[in-house]
């Protein structure tokens, strides 16, 4: 008896034995795919862990379907990985392999309904609905359940299949489908008959009295003769401004051939420039600095103050690991940033560099994916989201990890729960590469284990080309409004800055980290405040769309009149948001182009290039947006920065909120001035002596940094704790507040640990679904794998409550 061991793409912690026959068991690798049946009927893709001959003890092992590779697609190091991200994260290997994988790779079963050939069938029998059916399978060999509810246009079609079953005049299979398909491209090119000299003579005679073909004849002897390549149907079309018919028409007259070729997806058109790369001698310093530090340690941190040119040294780093023929990842935390580096880094490597992540459809995530396995000149360089560490690298020698104190690097959600910068370190430790991280505001891990001697550290204090750091300003809103120099939401301070920079013909961004209008619209009669019948949140009002939205769920209603509770017309809106800022740019700035960028006005595939684009080329005077604009994008005319209100970071209920504040800021701030003129930021805010604004001001990591790690020791935060922070979620308010209460005890008896809760949350109710969340905390002296463990055997035992089962129970480590 033969057997394989498989991860199935779902949220299950265990793999699953199938067997096989002898051949394909000598035939199978680890890492390749397999269709395999689970559950009554489904057909899942599962990818092989293992080969082996032990028979499984609580089940019958099912034989496989087919095998879907004929050589491995996953690596064994990817694998091992994948394993660790499971162990660590404390999630199930199915939930990292569905996230890993591309789902153009992963097959799922659909229904399909075939007719049986041999059958008589008396037309008078069927029923009108019946017949539709049989009609439709007389000419299509076999239809999904799908089109066959679309044909007949109604939803419950399953009683007439049973009974067409039931008379055997059609029959179910499951069948899988391969969903990715290599993209083919149409030329075309002259017959062979007409391509002696006096071809063209005859064929002009042919063609005497179409004007039209000849006229694409003519644009094809055009075309063909200032460029020496093959000619696409869609590029001849347009040169003659002709339609597809003519074409279709010399087609089948036999002037012209058609044939397809294979195109890769993401194709890279351009030059590449040939102009050396030169660092000034700050970058220089630290650019050896960096090739020291990693004679010593896998992970080095290069801490440079926003637009010291960073990416420079990066540049200069994956030059040097491309010459030893070894892949890089470059890891960010945006995708809005991809676009930007992705053209500067294409300057430097032309056709090496390939782009994963998420907005990216699943046909170029499979040839990415591809390119990477083959270790293809294409995909030498991976630039990515979190998602491209999943990627099957051959030989990885290089990992930057940039803006390495972005929380976007962690997934809350769903499973894994995994942290991109944190998998990367150990990722790379699996290759034996190094691991660069890149960051003007390090995160306080980081920066605690430069300082413990565990990664080596880089510094670059002067900005390129030494451009001065901005100037801050703060302006005291608590004054300004007792001396009533607000207009809206803007102070004269600001007012008078953003008129001079647009006098000088300078951008300007300001920054306001809440979407929509304003986040309450408040009855002044009553004090009615709308809120969203799922979610424990007020409504966001949206005036572009005229309606309320909750930012959770998604529910909206159109925008009310009256107040729902008392029917008084007199209605508020209280608080700000992107939008707000944008109308109110209108009045105060009529002349001035304004454009906004946040979750709302980005949306499709290319949502983020189109405006950065227009921003760069000066066509916007006035960026309005989230903190999608925090993120390292390089404008070299923004003068200007304006942060609309400072505070409402720093009053966040989360233990980071001050280090996330300055970060935030810093990085807002760091968008000003980036060429010769010394740039300008004014930060609006309500108390001006806050410690962290103070910071701000002085650009003074190191304060930030040292009064944060005094605040976490005392309180047991990171880095000198570990927290697992445990999320249940339930519909039933008591049955939640029971089962949480009996985790929380059994926890904090058996954990000689701080356990803290059962804490209802800010928001305690998402979705119609109660939350109460426990926090776990690990001490660093302590083994955290066995802790894990221990936690782990409790939240298996807390499933084995009858009761509680319903209960669901997320768990993130290191949440933060």
């Amino acid at each position: 008896m033969f057997f394989i061991e498989v991860i199935l793409p779902l949220s299950l912690a265990k793999t699953f034995t199938y067997r096989v026959s002898e051949a394909e068991f000598h035939f199978i690798k680890k890492g390749m795919r397999v269709a395999v049946p689970f559950g009554k009927s489904k057909i899942y893709t599962a990818l092989v862990l293992d080969i082996h001959e032990n028979a499984p003890t609580l089940y019958e092992a099912k034989e496989i379907h087919q095998i879907l590779d004929e050589k491995p697609i996953a690596t064994e190091t990817q694998i091992k990985h994948w394993l660790w991200v499971a162990n660590y994260y404390m999630c199930g290997i199915g939930d990292v392999y569905r996230g890993a994988f591309p789902t153009g790779l992963l097959l799922e079963s659909e229904t399909i309904v075939s007719h049986k050939p041999d059958v008589v069938v008396n037309d008078s029998e069927l029923s009108d609905d019946e017949f539709l059916i049989y009609e439709a399978l007389q000419h299509q060999s076999s239809l999904t359940v799908q089109e066959i509810a679309s044909i007949l246009n109604r939803k419950n079609i399953l009683p007439i299949l049973q009974k067409l079953i039931a008379r055997d005049i059609i029959f179910l299979e499951e069948e899988i489908k391969e969903s990715y398909k290599p993209k083919l491209v149409r030329y075309v090119k002259l017959h062979s008959k007409y391509e002696s000299d006096n071809g063209l003579e005859e064929l002009l005679e042919v063609l005497k009295n179409a004007n039209k073909q000849k006229e694409i004849v003519l644009a094809y002897f055009q075309i063909s003769a200032s460029e020496k390549k093959p000619i696409t149907v869609k590029k001849l079309i347009e040169f003659s401004n002709s339609t597809a018919a003519v074409v279709k028409a010399l087609i089948d007259k036999e002037i012209f051939e058609e044939y397809h070729l294979q195109h890769d997806r993401v194709s890279y058109k351009g030059e590449k420039s040939e102009k050396e790369l030169q660092l000034s001698e700050a970058q220089e310093n630290a650019f050896q600095a960096i090739k020291d530090s990693f004679t010593e340690k896998e992970v080095c941190l290069l801490h440079g103050v926003t637009s010291s040119g960073k990416t420079e040294i990066y540049i200069k780093l994956i030059e040097e690991y491309l010459q030893t023929g070894r892949q890089v990842l470059y890891l960010l935390p945006e995708i809005a940033l991809t676009t930007q580096l992705v053209s500067r880094l294409r300057l430097h490597f032309g056709d090496k560099v390939a782009v994963f992540h998420s907005k990216y459809s699943n046909n170029e995530r499979v040839e990415v994916w591809r390119q990477t396995l083959e270790n293809s000149e294409k995909a030498q360089i991976v630039i990515g989201a979190r998602s491209a560490l999943f990627l099957p690298f051959n030989d990885l020698g290089l990992l930057i990890v940039d803006e390495e104190h972005e929380q976007t690097f962690k997934q809350t959600d769903p499973a894994p729960r995994y942290h991109a910068r944190d998998a990367a370190i150990v990722l790379a430790n699996f290759h034996n590469a190094k691991v660069l991280l890149g960051s003007a505001t390090p995160s306080i891990e980081t920066y605690f284990n430069t300082q413990n001697d565990k990664y080596g550290l880089v510094t670059l204090t002067e900005r390129y080309k030494n451009v001065r750091m901005p100037e801050v300003v703060l302006v005291d809103l608590k004054d300004k409004h007792f001396r009533k120099r607000m207009t809206g939401h803007f102070s004269d301070v600001l007012i008078e800055e953003i008129t001079e920079a647009l006098a000088l013909g300078e951008q300007v961004i300001l920054f306001q980290n809440r979407r929509g209008y304003s986040p309450i619209i408040e009855c002044m009669t009553c004090g009615h405040v709308p809120h969203c019948q799922q979610c424990d949140v007020s409504l966001t009002y949206h005036k572009f769309k005229n309606q309320l939205r909750c930012h959770y769920c998604g529910y909206a209603i159109a925008k009310p009149t009256n107040c729902h509770s008392c029917s008084s017309i007199d209605l508020t809106t209280k608080g700000f948001g992107t939008e707000q800022i944008e109308q109110e740019l209108g009045s105060l700035f009529p002349k001035a182009k304004t454009a906004r960028m946040d979750q709302d006005t980005t949306r499709g595939k290319f949502g983020f290039e189109k405006i950065i684009d227009t921003f760069k080329n000066r066509e916007i005077d006035i960026l309005v947006g989230t903190q999608m604009l925090a993120k390292g994008l390089d404008f070299d005319n923004v003068s200007l920065v304006g942060i609309m209100n400072a505070d409402n970071m720093l009053h966040h209920p989360d233990f980071r909120a001050f280090e996330r504040s300055f970060q935030m800021m810093t990085q807002v701030a760091g968008r000003a001035g980036r060429s010769e003129k010394q740039g300008k930021v004014i930060i609006q805010t309500y108390n001006p002596n806050h410690n962290t604004i103070q910071q701000v001001t002085n650009h003074n990591y190191l304060g930030m940094y040292k009064e944060q790690l005094y605040d976490r020791q005392i309180y047991k935060y990171p880095p000198y704790f570990r927290i697992i922070k445990l999320t249940l979620k339930h519909r039933d308010f008591d049955k939640l507040k029971e089962g949480s209460m009996w985790l929380y005890q059994v926890m904090s008896q058996n954990l000689n640990l701080p356990v803290l809760g059962p804490e209802e949350p800010a928001i305690s109710r998402i979705r119609n679904e109660y939350i109460r969340t426990i926090l776990i905390k690990i001490p660093q002296n302590m083994h955290l794998g066995n802790t894990k463990k221990t936690i782990q055997k409790m939240l298996n035992s807390f499933e084995a409550v009858a009761q509680y089962r319903a209960i669901k129970v997320v768990v993130n480590v290191d949440f933060y």
